[in-house]
C-alpha cells in the first residue's frame, strides 16, 4: 500500500505559518482547498439532495468545521491537510444525505436523466479514444452506462467515483470511509463487479478497472 498523497510545499508552508498564530495564513489555507472541496461536493452530491442543497452550502459548512478544528488538528497533523480537508466535506454530504432522506423519493422523480456524477463515472470506466466515427456511438454507450450506475447500491457509487473520478489511493478512500486500504480495494473491487454483471445485462462490455 501507499501513503496518501503528501501535501504540496506551498500547503505545508501555510501549515507552519498558521500553527505559529499566523491568523492570515489559516483563511489562506482555507481558500487554497475551496475550489478542490467543492469539485469533489459536486461530484458526490446525490442528484436528489442537490435538488434542496446547494454545493455552495455544503462546501461553506465544511470549511466553517476545518477553521473550528484547525487548532487541534495542527497540534498533531495525523494526515495530509488535503486529505483532512476532503473528509471534513465527506462528513457533510453524509449529513445531507441523511437530513433528506425522508424527501429523496419525491425529488428523485425530477430527475429524469443520470446525474453528472453517473455520466463522470460512465466515462471514466468505458475503454477511452473512439474515433471521430466512433463518437456518436461512444456518446450512446455512455448514456447507457450512467443509467446503469444509476441503478447501483449508492456504496458502490461512492467507492467507483471516488477511484475513477476522483482518482484517489485506496489509502484515502479508507480513510474516507472509515475502513482500512485493503477493505476499500476490496470494496471497490466488489462494486466493480456487481457494476460489469449490470452493464453485461444490457450487453455493454469494455468496462476497465
Amino acid at each position: 500500500m501507499t501513503d496518501p498523497r503528501p501535501d504540496s510545499e506551498d500547503t505545508r508552508h501555510l501549515l507552519d505559518r498558521a500553527a505559529a498564530g499566523d491568523a492570515d495564513a489559516a483563511n489562506d489555507l482555507l481558500a487554497r482547498h475551496r475550489a478542490g472541496l467543492r469539485a469533489f461536493v459536486d461530484t458526490h452530491l446525490d442528484p436528489a439532495v442537490r435538488a434542496r442543497v446547494d454545493p455552495s452550502d455544503v462546501v461553506q459548512d465544511a470549511q466553517a468545521d476545518l477553521a473550528r478544528d484547525l487548532p487541534a488538528y495542527l497540534s498533531g497533523r495525523p494526515v495530509p491537510f488535503h486529505l483532512w480537508a476532503r473528509k471534513a466535506a465527506y462528513d457533510r454530504l453524509r449529513n445531507a444525505r441523511r437530513d433528506h432522506r425522508a424527501a429523496k423519493r419525491d425529488v428523485a422523480r425530477e430527475a429524469a436523466a443520470p446525474d453528472r456524477s453517473s455520466v463522470l463515472l460512465a466515462r471514466a470506466v468505458l475503454d477511452p479514444g473512439p474515433s471521430p466515427s466512433e463518437a456518436v456511438v461512444r456518446q450512446e454507450l455512455v448514456a447507457g452506462v450512467a443509467e446503469a450506475v444509476e441503478g447501483l447500491a449508492a456504496a458502490d457509487r461512492e467507492v467507483l467515483l471516488m477511484r475513477h473520478v476522483d482518482d484517489l489511493p485506496y489509502d484515502e478512500i479508507g480513510l474516507l470511509l472509515g475502513i482500512d486500504p485493503a477493505a476499500a480495494r476490496k470494496r471497490y473491487g466488489r462494486a466493480l463487479v456487481r457494476l460489469e454483471r449490470v452493464l453485461g445485462d444490457r450487453g455493454i462490455h469494455g468496462v476497465h478497472g
